[in-house]
């Protein structure tokens, strides 16, 4: 299936009706990449627009691409890291330097904005502790839940570059140097909607999911690495709609129309998800294209 086939037109899931509701418009930034934008604040989720090239994540250290991040990130009022894998996290401390943002994700999301010069006040560690209830912030009309989640064990059964990032005291490092860490699923509620955000295809059962889901932002790469993922998913998200994302080849410039993965699976997939809820509205976007909420 080409994922042309499944684009969602910017309106489709728009508001019917004349009822008032505070504007809410979302914009994929390629990969787990989002830009959610309410009432003039602007949150961000795991973006990551440097979109360094395959031979550059194997030779050398890697770096920000300050021209991409100019170009495709204005204002931010937070970002929320998901998890430390490059391709989520490389370009946040930067993006926090430059708008000022508040950053919010694992320890070892603090700990490269602390050796990026990011200042300590404006970084917010999200893990919970054993026990305790998902840790809930308020940012301008942001409702954000920080939920515990899972990688997928697409790499022989492993989840690529496990562990902490506890040890960095300078970047760049290199691609295997941003350790996963932990992993959240991030719900976030404004202007009357609820959107999950699922950054890597697995969950964890036990943590339950809002009663009513608008949107699910689902990852589609490493999909089939989770025994009947889609299927877990609908049953313990129960979207209206979803979304899929990090379908496309991340080596290549943001400004190349997007490619898919190769066997990533996409119509599969979105054939799985229908199946268990022939309700449901499964879609895509383009590089950087727009969608009202």
């Amino acid at each position: 299936m080409r994922p042309e086939s499944l684009f969602f037109h910017p309106d489709e899931l728009a508001p019917k009706g004349t009822a008032a509701r505070a504007p809410l418009t979302l914009r994929w930034l390629g990969t787990a990449g989002f830009e959610i934008t309410c009432e003039d604040h602007v949150l961000l989720i795991d973006p990551y627009v440097t979109r360094a090239s395959l031979a550059r994540c194997i030779t050398s250290p890697l770096a920000p691409d300050l021209g991409a991040v100019g170009r495709y990130i204005g204002r931010a009022d937070a970002v929320i890291v998901g998890h430390t894998h490059f391709d989520h996290a490389l370009d946040v401390p930067l993006i926090a330097k430059r708008t000022g943002a508040r950053v919010f994700g694992s320890r070892s999301a603090a700990a490269l904005c602390r050796a990026a010069g990011v200042p300590e006040a404006r970084v917010e560690v999200v893990e919970r502790a054993p026990g305790q209830a998902p840790i809930v912030r308020e940012i301008g009309p942001f409702r954000l839940r920080f939920v515990p989640s899972a990688h997928s064990r697409f790499a022989l059964g492993r989840v690529p570059f496990p562990g902490e990032i506890d040890d960095c005291d300078a970047v760049p490092v290199r691609a295997e140097g941003y350790r996963c860490g932990a992993v959240f699923r991030v719900e976030i509620e404004a202007a009357g909607r609820t959107i999950v955000h699922l950054g890597s295809a697995e969950l964890l059962p036990a943590e339950p999911a809002p009663k009513h889901v608008d949107l699910l932002l689902l990852c589609v790469a490493g999909w089939r690495s989770g025994v009947d993922l889609p299927e877990r998913v609908m049953r313990a998200v129960s979207p209206a709609s979803v979304l899929l994302s990090h379908w496309d080849d991340f080596f290549r410039p943001l400004d190349a129309p997007a490619r898919a993965l190769p066997a990533v699976g996409l119509g599969a997939l979105a054939e799985r998800l229908q199946r268990a809820s022939r309700d449901v509205r499964v879609g895509a976007l383009p590089l950087l294209g727009d969608l009202s909420l």
